[in-house]
């Protein structure tokens, strides 16, 4: 199947574009970047550095990828990466750099939603299913595991992560890591229990769902501290691999968790 390239856009020669990629006008693609088949790249994109984009994805008007971090440690010429993963959708103007040491990567994973106006720094490790809402400002090195939803123009300082299935309201401001399975949301967030209704949506069982409800109330609704409370939600509620997960995230926070 063939490439179409609109004749008001711009393709480097050396470019990589896959089986049945559409390029619309004003489009400008760099020497190093990788499209992957069927992918559909709209008007006014720009895609440049070493910039690789999965399968069947859609990138909006506007969007900028693969541009240098906004990291004054960055030193042009080496190498480093940026990665999109498959059937993932860019909307208008949202943006995402490359890493700043050689050879690192930004990394967005496969059927994700970035909505118009976010941005993914330098370094950040976005999961597969994420939803990033409009105007969502993500500082370098953020982590946004599996299935987490971020409400629009919310803010997240460099280093924090959000655990695998939380959802953060709108308007947050994320300075501190926000535990897997959880609600949260305010400027400074404050804590609203599991994310019950996207669990279920999700197929999570209703005894996993009672259990991850108990082991919120351990390690959020009490004064044990995380070695304790990890400990408590082993040995209560053994066996469960979402378990397991939440008490592995409290115990390797480094910013400390969102409460």
């Amino acid at each position: 199947m063939s490439v179409r390239i609109h004749p008001a856009a711009h393709v480097d020669a050396k470019a990589q574009l896959g089986a049945d990629v559409d390029v619309g006008p004003g489009t400008v693609i760099g020497p190093d970047v990788i499209v992957g088949d069927r992918t559909r790249i709209a008007s006014c994109a720009r895609l440049e550095g070493w910039t690789r984009v999965g399968r069947e994805c859609q990138i909006s008007h506007g969007a900028v990828l693969g541009t240098p971090p906004q990291d004054l440690k960055y030193h042009a010429g080496a190498p480093s990466y940026l990665e999109i993963g498959d059937h993932t959708v860019l909307r208008e103007y949202m943006t995402a750099n490359l890493a700043t040491e050689p050879e690192a990567t930004t990394r967005v994973g496969s059927h994700c939603l970035l909505m118009a106006y976010s941005h993914v720094a330098h370094n950040c490790l976005i999961g597969e299913h994420v939803v990033i809402a409009n105007a969502v400002q993500m500082a370098g090195y953020v982590a946004v595991e599996d299935w987490a939803i971020v409400g629009g123009s919310t803010v997240v300082h460099q280093f924090a992560r959000i655990g695998c299935h939380a959802m953060v309201g709108g308007g947050s401001r994320i300075s501190q890591d926000i535990a897997p399975f959880v609600k949260a949301a305010g400027s400074p967030p404050r804590l609203a229990g599991i994310n019950s209704v996207g669990l279920e949506r999700r197929g999570v069982p209703e005894a996993t769902r009672k259990a991850l409800d108990q082991a919120y109330r351990l390690l959020f609704r009490t004064s044990l501290t995380v070695e304790q409370a990890a400990g408590r939600m082993r040995a209560e509620l053994p066996g469960i691999a979402e378990i397991e997960h939440l008490a592995r995230f409290a115990e390797t926070s480094v910013r400390g968790l969102t409460r």
